[in-house]
C-alpha cells in the first residue's frame, strides 16, 4: 500500500539581538518567543508519540538562550520589567509604556483583562509613552510589568501553580508577585534546550541547524547571485564575495549543535530557505546531508510553475513532481533536497488563526490527503513537506495555537496510510528519489533573493558591509587576537540575513529604528575593535520613513447612501478610518485583498465600507464582517452580530446577518421591511445596519462620564472586516484588534474629533 508521509519542519530563529561590544541586548524578542514557544511546542509531541518532526534551531539563537539562561545576559527591557514600580525613572517609565505593550492585541493582551485595561489607557493617550505617563500611577506599572511577561509565558508554564495562582489575582499585584515572575523566567528558559535534546533522545523529533548567525549563504559567497536569480536588478555598487565566510558560518553552526545535543546534524534549513550551487558544495563538503528550500526553487530549476486550481491543488504531473525527496548530483557534489509547500505551509501561517481549531485542522488533513491523492492513487508513496516559521504564527492564535496543533496533530496519528516522519526519516524510507542535476539560486520568497538585496536601503547596507569587510582586511594583520576575534565575530553577525529583511519596501515592525541602529552599531564595532574610526555615514540611518497601518477616529456622524459604487466621497466624511499596511512584518506571504476600511454611526444605524486593493477580486469569495457591542469594564460584548455576504463574478449572491448560535436576524429574502438592513457591493461592498440589532444607542457625553462600573448600557462598537475564499480567511482589516466607534451623541462627537 503506497504511503503519505508528512514531513514538517518548524524554523525557531531569532536575529542575534546583543552588542557585543556593550553587552546589552537591544530588543528582547528572543527571551520573550523562548518563553511563549520554543519549549511548548517539543513537549506537546509527547502526547503524540507517532507524530515525528523536524525543529529547526538557528545557532545564534541557541547561544542567546544560554546566555540568558547563565544569567549573564544583560537586557534593558527585563531590567525596567524587574525594577520596583515606585523606583522607576521618568525615562524607564516612558520605556515600559513604549515597549511592554508590543505584543498582539486579541490573543496576549486581550486575555488579560487588566493589560488590556492598561493598554487601552495607553491608546486613549495617543500611544504616547510622554502623554501616557502621567495617567499611570505605581500600581499600574507593577500591574504592567507582571502582566507583560506573564502575556508571553508558554501554555505549560500558565498550568503551573504560582504562575495560574498569579492570573486569578487579575491585578493589585505587588514586589513580590513581580519578583516571582522575573525569577521564574529564568528557571523556565532552562527548560527549553534541555527538552529539545531529549525529545530528540527518544526519536519525536530531530533538531537540524542552520548557518550561525542566519545569512543568506548564496549571497555572502556572492552578491551577483541576486541579478542571477533576478536578472536585471540593481545590485551595490561593490560586489561582496566571501565564500569562506559562508564555510565558517555553517562550520560553527555545526560544532554548536554537536557541544549541545552530542551529535553533529544531518541537515540545514538554509536561512530563509536560500540556496546556491556554490553553497551546495560547501554544505557538502562539510558532511551535510539534506538541506530543503521552497517549490519556487524547484519550479525554477524545472522550468514549470506550480500553479494550483481555485481549490489550491496541483495536477498530477505537478504533485509527483513536488511530493518527493531529490538527490542533487553536480560534479562531486551530493546533496537531498525537500521542497516545502508552499500552499500548505502558509495555510498554517496566515489562514487557520481564523478559523476553529477543528475547522482548522480537518482542513488541513483533507488537503494534504487531497494533494498526494495523484500519487497515492498510482501506487506511489508521496512525501508532502510543510516548512514554515515556528514562533511568529501563534501570536495570531488563541492560546498559541495548541488547540489547533493538537487536533492536527491527533488527525495525523490515527489517519489511515499516513505518517508523520522527520525529514531523515523520510529520506530513509522514501524510494522514488529523483535526480536533479542543477539548480537555479532562490530562496523561499519569490525563488529569488530581493527582499534582501536590489532595493536602495537594501544595496546600501551591503555596501557599508563591504567597506567594513575590506577595512578588517587591511587593518587585522596589525592586530592582537583578541580584537581580531572580536572584529571578525561582528563581521558574521552583519552578514545576518535580518538586517535586510527590514530594510527596503518590503516588511517593517514598530522596532525598525532598532534594527537598523543595532546594523550599523556592528558595522562600528569592526572599526573600534581594531582601533580605527567608524566612518560618519554609519551614524546616519539607513532605513527610510517606514509605511504604517493608519487609524483614523470617527469624528462626525456620517449617513451615506449604501449603493456600493465608490463615488460618494464626502458622503463618508468623518467615519472612521482603518488604511492597511501592504508591507508585512516577521513573516512573508500574506495575501492583499483589502485596502481599506470605513465604520461609522449615526442616531440609528452602523454603516460600514470595504474598499478592496484593486477591483473586486473574480471568483467566488464571502466578505464577512463581524460586529460587538460592548459596556464600559464588561468581561464579554453585549451583543454580537455577523454579516456573511456571498459574493461571485464580482457579485452579491445572497447575504444574512446572524447572531449567536446561527440565529438569523435578516437576510437578502427578508422583503418585511427592506429599509433596515441595506448591503450592497459595486467598486466597493457596503451596509448599513440598525443600532438597535447591537442593543446600542448613543449616549451624551455627560451621561457616559457618570456611568459606574457596574452599569450595563453600551459605550462601544468594535468591527472586524475579513474576505474568504473556499471557506478560509484569506485578508482581514484590522489584522490585529478591532476598529472602534464610540456610541456619543452628535454633538459630543463632533467635539471629541474637533
Amino acid at each position: 500500500m503506497a504511503q503519505l508521509r508528512v514531513v514538517v519542519l518548524w524554523h525557531q530563529h531569532q536575529p542575534f539581538y546583543k552588542d557585543l561590544v556593550t553587552g546589552q541586548y537591544r530588543l528582547p524578542w528572543t527571551r520573550l518567543h523562548a518563553l511563549k514557544d520554543y519549549y511548548g511546542m517539543v513537549k506537546l509531541l509527547e502526547e503524540f508519540p507517532h507524530v515525528h518532526q523536524t525543529f529547526n534551531l538557528v545557532p545564534s539563537l541557541v547561544t542567546q538562550i544560554q546566555d540568558y539562561v547563565s544569567g549573564e545576559a544583560e537586557d534593558p527591557f527585563l531590567h525596567v520589567a524587574s525594577k520596583p514600580a515606585k523606583e522607576l525613572t521618568e525615562a524607564e517609565r516612558r520605556f515600559a509604556l513604549q515597549y511592554l505593550f508590543q505584543a498582539n492585541p486579541v490573543n496576549v493582551i486581550g486575555r488579560y483583562p487588566r493589560y488590556r485595561e492598561l493598554w487601552e489607557k495607553f491608546r486613549n493617550a495617543g500611544d504616547s509613552p510622554e502623554r501616557a505617563e502621567k495617567y499611570f500611577q505605581a500600581q499600574d506599572f507593577t500591574d504592567l510589568q507582571v502582566l507583560s511577561q506573564i502575556g508571553w509565558f508558554d501554555e505549560y508554564f500558565l498550568l503551573e501553580k504560582d504562575i495560574a495562582e498569579l492570573i486569578r489575582k487579575e491585578r493589585d499585584y505587588t514586589l513580590d508577585d513581580q519578583r516571582l515572575v522575573i525569577a521564574r523566567e529564568r528557571e523556565l528558559l532552562g527548560r527549553v534546550l534541555p527538552v529539545h535534546a531529549e525529545g530528540a533522545r527518544k526519536g519525536l523529533i530531530e533538531i537540524s541547524t542552520s548557518p550561525f548567525y542566519h545569512p543568506i549563504l548564496p549571497l555572502v559567497c556572492d552578491t551577483d547571485m541576486g541579478a542571477v536569480s533576478s536578472p536585471g536588478l540593481p545590485l551595490p555598487q561593490n560586489r561582496y564575495r566571501y565564500p569562506d565566510d559562508a564555510r565558517e558560518q555553517l562550520q560553527r553552526g555545526m560544532a554548536l549543535h554537536k557541544k549541545v545535543f552530542g551529535v553533529r546534524p544531518k541537515g540545514v534549513w538554509p536561512s530563509e530557505g536560500s540556496v546556491s550551487e556554490e553553497m551546495l558544495a560547501i554544505a557538502h563538503e562539510l558532511g551535510i546531508k539534506w538541506m530543503a528550500t521552497d517549490e519556487g526553487v524547484l519550479g525554477r530549476s524545472l522550468g514549470v510553475n506550480f500553479s494550483r486550481d481555485g481549490y489550491g491543488r496541483l495536477n498530477a504531473d505537478l504533485a509527483h513532481r513536488l511530493y518527493t525527496i531529490y538527490r542533487y548530483e553536480n560534479d562531486d557534489t551530493r546533496m537531498n533536497l525537500l521542497f516545502r509547500d508552499h500552499t500548505l505551509s502558509d495555510l498554517i501561517g496566515f489562514v487557520y488563526s481564523g478559523m476553529p481549531p477543528q475547522d482548522a485542522a480537518n482542513n488541513l488533513i483533507h488537503k494534504i490527503k487531497e494533494s498526494a491523492q495523484p500519487m497515492i492513487t498510482n501506487g506511489q508513496d508521496a512525501m508532502v513537506p510543510i516548512i514554515l516559521d515556528g514562533e511568529n504564527a501563534w501570536e495570531y492564535y488563541p492560546q498559541s495555537g495548541r488547540e489547533f496543533l493538537r487536533r492536527f496533530y491527533d488527525a495525523l496519528q490515527k489517519e489511515p496510510g499516513m505518517e508523520a516522519v522527520t525529514v531523515s526519516e523520510a529520506i530513509t524510507r522514501h524510494k522514488n528519489v529523483t535526480h536533479l542535476k542543477s539548480l537555479v539560486p532562490g530562496s523561499w520568497i519569490n525563488a529569488n533573493f530581493n527582499v534582501w538585496i536590489g532595493a536602495p536601503e537594501d544595496n546600501k547596507a551591503w555596501d557599508y558591509l563591504y567597506h567594513a569587510r575590506n577595512f578588517y582586511a587591511q587593518a587585522a594583520p596589525a592586530a592582537t587576537e583578541k580584537q581580531r576575534k572580536l572584529a571578525f565575530e561582528e563581521i558574521l553577525i552583519a552578514e545576518g540575513s535580518d538586517w535586510n529583511w527590514w530594510y527596503g519596501p518590503e516588511h517593517h515592525s514598530a522596532n525598525d529604528r532598532d534594527f537598523d541602529e543595532l546594523y550599523r552599531k556592528h558595522l562600528s564595532n569592526i572599526y573600534q575593535a581594531l582601533g580605527g574610526i567608524p566612518p560618519d555615514y554609519l551614524a546616519q540611518p539607513i532605513a527610510g520613513g517606514a509605511v504604517r497601518p493608519s487609524f483614523t477616529p470617527q469624528t462626525a456622524y456620517i449617513r451615506p447612501r449604501v449603493t456600493g459604487d465608490m463615488v460618494r466621497y464626502f458622503e463618508w466624511m468623518g467615519a472612521a478610518c482603518y488604511t492597511a499596511d501592504r508591507r508585512s512584518g516577521s513573516m512573508h506571504g500574506k495575501q492583499f485583498l483589502m485596502d481599506e476600511v470605513l465604520a461609522g454611526i449615526d442616531e440609528k444605524y452602523v454603516y460600514g465600507r470595504l474598499d478592496f486593493a484593486g477591483k473586486v477580486p473574480d471568483g467566488a469569495l464571502e466578505v464577512v464582517v463581524n460586529l460587538e457591542s460592548w459596556a464600559n469594564h464588561a468581561p464579554k460584548p453585549q451583543s454580537e452580530l455577523r454579516l456573511d455576504a456571498a459574493v461571485s463574478e464580482r457579485r452579491i449572491t445572497s447575504w444574512k446577518v446572524t447572531q449567536a448560535k446561527d440565529k438569523i436576524v435578516a437576510d437578502s429574502t427578508d422583503a418585511t421591511n427592506p429599509e433596515e438592513a441595506r448591503v450592497a457591493l459595486l467598486r466597493n461592498f457596503e451596509f448599513c445596519l440598525p443600532l438597535t440589532w447591537l442593543k446600542a444607542a448613543p449616549l451624551e457625553m455627560e451621561k457616559m462620564q457618570a456611568l459606574q462600573p457596574s452599569d450595563a448600557l453600551t459605550t462601544r462598537l468594535r468591527l472586524r472586516f475579513s474576505v474568504w475564499q473556499n471557506h478560509l480567511p484569506v485578508d482581514a482589516l484590522p489584522v490585529e484588534g478591532w476598529i472602534e466607534l464610540g456610541l456619543l451623541a452628535e454633538e459630543d462627537l463632533m467635539a471629541v474629533g474637533g
